[in-house]
């Protein structure tokens, strides 16, 4: 039975299965009896865990120590010595990496291993992470983790599929959840995650009230493991590239509520048509879920408010433009045609406010207290602007919000702008990536097309503002502050590394 589902399998096993196959298959030949039904389950989970056709091949971490080994010192025999491997094991790895990454990467000759131009694109990426993964030991294991020879024993003994569950433990804080998110078996993952705690030497989770949790140093070492994963991921698509064959992908975050909502579509569908075969997926969350996304490298850059505290030491911000704030209604709403508003004006009305929490809450916020009038105590919290629109346009209700939203509301007068009543209000927008980030060319080009569309965005935003000034002056009552809820050209922005 065995020796048949071995045939039948349509997925690539490597030597070891094809061993364990043969093996099975002899025995059971001989034996009078028929296997017990334990071992046809292990046989099919096996068969579950080999990698489907077309997988990425796990790149082994000692194979790739030892291609920045032979990069570093071009050659083969003096990498084997710094790794502590035999030649052909070397000159295998170096053959498994190249078929990996689908290009030859070096030029051998007589004088020794010399990288092509596509090696040196992979020599750096695969140099970035392994100094991503580097940092996350060090810093787990402290003073321990800085012994050279412990580093290499640990790095030599580690493997990516620990590595993978510790990272998706540390994203669901559940193995249950990180199982089923990795498409592995629960028994699989958590004896993955034990093996790399006991290879560590350093507890990897704790228990608490709320389970068995990763530990802080655990959830660093994720983060830098994930962004070494990403790393191997450009250097494939840089390759691709140099091929003539673009392979890469961008994934961009976008605030929910703080998201351009032009800017970005706009702005991806001109960088498609010039570059279709790129791979593009955006993704909508609060800020900290997709601050936490970006951190562990499964998002690249972020576009949303930029803040000027609680900004992670490992992640930069670029500003890109300057978002207006004013108050929305509906035509037909009382306020609509009112040349000056009180601060009576601002509580005669239910208010449509975004969750606590979110930076344009404060912003909500802070309107009534430059007014020295109480918020409203219940206002209708709103994250979905589909739903905020249906609500303006069928209610009397106001909301703080940036005309960018409802562009279209405005233009075919459906909805108003009024004015904010301190004057001119703005928040800075812009980018937001790792401070360890580097792009590939064709990434550069998508963020180029952002900036350009981003200063359209600000020339928008800046005659709309003045010509809803024009037409609803400041009140007198709230315009005596004359205080702006974010002060832009104050804020020391700190540009991201070469986005």
């Amino acid at each position: 039975m065995l020796n048949q589902e071995r045939l039948r399998c349509q997925r690539p096993t490597d030597k070891l299965r094809q061993r364990y196959y043969r093996r099975r298959a002899r025995a059971s030949a001989n034996s009078k009896f028929t296997p017990p039904i334990r071992n046809c389950y292990s046989a099919i989970r096996l068969l579950l865990e080999a990698p489907a056709p077309g997988a990425a091949m796990k790149l082994n971490l000692r194979h790739l120590h030892a291609f920045r080994e032979v990069a570093e010192l071009g050659s083969i025999s003096a990498a084997a010595r710094s790794v502590h491997l035999t030649q052909p094991a070397v000159t295998q790895a170096i053959a498994q990496i190249e078929d990996h990454f689908g290009a030859r990467l070096f030029s051998r000759s007589s004088t020794g291993m010399q990288p092509t131009r596509a090696g040196q694109v992979c020599a750096a990426r695969i140099d970035r992470a392994l100094r991503a993964l580097n940092e996350g030991i060090v810093e787990l294991r402290g003073g321990a983790g800085r012994d050279p020879g412990s580093l290499m024993h640990i790095l030599h003994g580690m493997r990516t599929a620990q590595l993978r569950a510790l990272t998706a433990i540390a994203q669901h804080r559940n193995f249950t959840l990180a199982a089923r998110s990795s498409h592995m078996a629960q028994p699989t993952i958590h004896r993955a995650a034990r093996e790399l705690e006991r290879l560590l030497g350093v507890p990897l989770f704790e228990k608490t009230s709320f389970g068995i949790v990763p530990t802080s140093g655990a959830e660093y070492l994720a983060r830098r493991a994930g962004v070494a994963f990403a790393e191997l991921e450009q250097a494939r698509a840089e390759i691709s590239a140099l091929n003539g064959n673009e392979q890469g992908r961008t994934v961009a975050g976008a605030c929910s509520m703080a998201q351009h909502p032009f800017l970005i579509p706009e702005a991806f569908i001109e960088f498609t048509l010039r570059c279709p075969e790129h791979g593009i997926s955006i993704l909508n969350g609060t800020y900290e879920h997709l601050v936490a996304s970006l951190r562990i490298g499964e998002t690249d850059f972020l576009i949303g408010p930029l803040r000027s505290s609680d900004l992670p030491h490992d992640v930069v911000q670029e500003h890109l433009f300057d978002d207006p704030l004013g108050i929305i209604v509906r035509a037909e709403h009382p306020l609509a045609r009112r040349k000056r508003l009180t601060a009576a004006d601002l509580l005669r009305y239910p208010w449509i406010a975004p969750r606590r929490g979110a930076p344009l809450r404060s912003d909500f916020e802070t309107l009534f207290q430059l007014a020295g009038v109480p918020a409203p105590e219940r206002p209708l919290e709103c994250n979905s602007l589909s739903s905020a629109r249906a609500f303006l346009l069928a209610t009397n209700r106001l909301m703080l919000v940036s005309p960018h939203h409802f562009r279209d509301e405005l233009r075919v007068g459906s909805l108003t702008l009024i004015a904010h009543p301190t004057g001119p209000v703005v928040r800075p927008m812009g980018l937001i990536s790792r401070r360890d980030w580097r792009p590939t060319s064709t990434q550069a080009a998508l963020l180029e097309v952002i900036r350009q569309r981003s200063r359209t965005a600000q020339e928008w935003a800046a005659g709309t503002t003045r010509r809803s000034a024009e037409s609803q002056p400041r009140s007198p009552v709230l315009g005596t502050s004359g205080m702006p809820l974010l002060s832009t050209p104050a804020m020391a922005l700190e540009p991201a590394g070469n986005a």
